[in-house]
């Protein structure tokens, strides 16, 4: 009985894990589609912005999908502040957060 029992415990377990890291992943080709709010400003070596002040915009492509993920979370919530980046990150889905990361994330 406790053998059957652990077994089911670990099925259950891998199942779950399967489960979430499938929620969690990504689509690249989906976050391929849906950054043209962000090339504009991302995707230009030696971009300068002026708004709000005048700062270098970090290009991320190459970043690591978590860091993105949590930095547009960051902007959503307000824990990190920049007004542009702020309204942007509004309007994004947990999905959409996702897509660009790993579209991002593989440049």
């Amino acid at each position: 009985m406790k053998q059957k029992t652990l077994i089911n415990l670990l099925l259950a377990s891998s199942m779950l894990f399967a489960f979430s890291s499938t929620v969690q992943a990504g689509d690249a080709a989906a976050g391929k589609e849906k950054n043209s709010m962000c090339v504009g400003c991302h995707g230009i070596d030696g971009y300068r912005t002026a708004f709000p002040t005048a700062y270098n915009v970090p290009k991320i492509g190459g970043q690591h999908a978590e860091y993105l993920i949590k930095s547009l979370e960051g902007y959503r919530s307000g824990t990190r502040n920049h007004p542009s980046m702020t309204a942007l990150a509004k309007t994004l889905s947990e999905q959409d957060i996702k897509d660009l990361a790993a579209f991002y994330a593989g440049n």
